[in-house]
């Protein structure tokens, strides 16, 4: 009885997170231009949406900025959390909790706090705020992500692992590629990750930073003023499908390497 209550409990949550999006994903095939009804299947909207200049010059502004930022943000944020692995205890505990501000702090006090640092610190006006400023603003609460992500793998690390590597004749930076990358690389690529989703989405800290430049939830937002065209459905249901297959063979490669490393523990 508990077991038959309990999923059913499970159905109802998952069919409450995901019953939107499969109606959006069903929607985004509709032959009609009525957002209630539905006439029959058809790829009209996706070919409206290849069509629709605008719509990708803003989804290639995401992906470009969402690359650069999420690839930036992990080379600094993996030598940041291999410096704070080797800090002192106080020390260290003192630096992860100011890099773990920015996951706390409301993402538009982050935004109105680099609109500032922009426009009335750096003297960048409005018109001269774009790419790099948003490039910027997405690396800084990215980082904090990577950091996350490396750290828990660091403390898994075996420390003499990378002295051992040293003693048998590897140079330091060998040692460091061959050994202690491959340990921390699930951390990595977790973090970026998730850097790269938060990144895609964002909105309130691109919107304070952007100026004249568009990203997709800009753009999206821009479009709440008339009526929204279902090529918007197109192009939701290809990101999910994207970042779903991502995140599939990420979870599996996990897995995998999980498994490896408990039977080499075994043995």
């Amino acid at each position: 009885m508990k077991k038959a209550v309990s999923k059913i409990y499970m159905g109802i949550i998952f069919l409450f997170l995901y019953a939107p999006i499969l109606i959006m994903i069903f929607f985004s095939f509709n032959s009609s231009k009525s957002k209630t009804s539905f006439d029959g299947f058809s790829l009209r909207w996706y070919e409206a949406l290849f069509q629709d200049e605008l719509l990708m010059e803003a989804l290639f502004n995401t992906l470009l900025v969402a690359v650069c930022s999420s690839i930036i943000a992990t080379l600094l944020g993996t030598v940041a959390a291999l410096g704070i692995f080797n800090m002192k205890k106080r020390a260290k505990a003192i630096a992860l909790n100011i890099s773990n501000m920015p996951i706390i702090n409301p993402e538009i006090v982050t935004g109105i706090s680099l609109m500032i640092l922009f426009v009335g610190v750096l003297n960048i006006t409005g018109g001269e705020l774009g790419f790099f400023s948003v490039l910027i603003a997405h690396v800084v609460f990215n980082t904090p992500y990577i950091i996350l992500n490396v750290m828990p793998r660091l403390r898994r690390m075996n420390p003499n692992l990378y002295e051992a590597a040293q003693d048998l004749g590897c140079s330091p930076v060998s040692a460091f590629t061959k050994v202690v990358i491959p340990e921390i690389m699930p951390g990595i690529l977790a973090g970026f990750l998730m850097a790269f989703t938060f990144s895609l989405d964002d909105f309130i800290i691109s919107y304070f930073t952007s100026g004249n430049f568009q990203t997709l939830p800009i753009y999206i937002y821009g479009l709440l003023k008339k009526p929204i065209p279902l090529s918007i459905n197109a192009l939701s249901t290809l990101l999910f499908l994207i970042v779903l297959t991502v995140l599939i063979i990420t979870n599996v490669r996990s897995a995998r390497l999980e498994k490896r490393e408990a039977e080499q523990k075994n043995h």
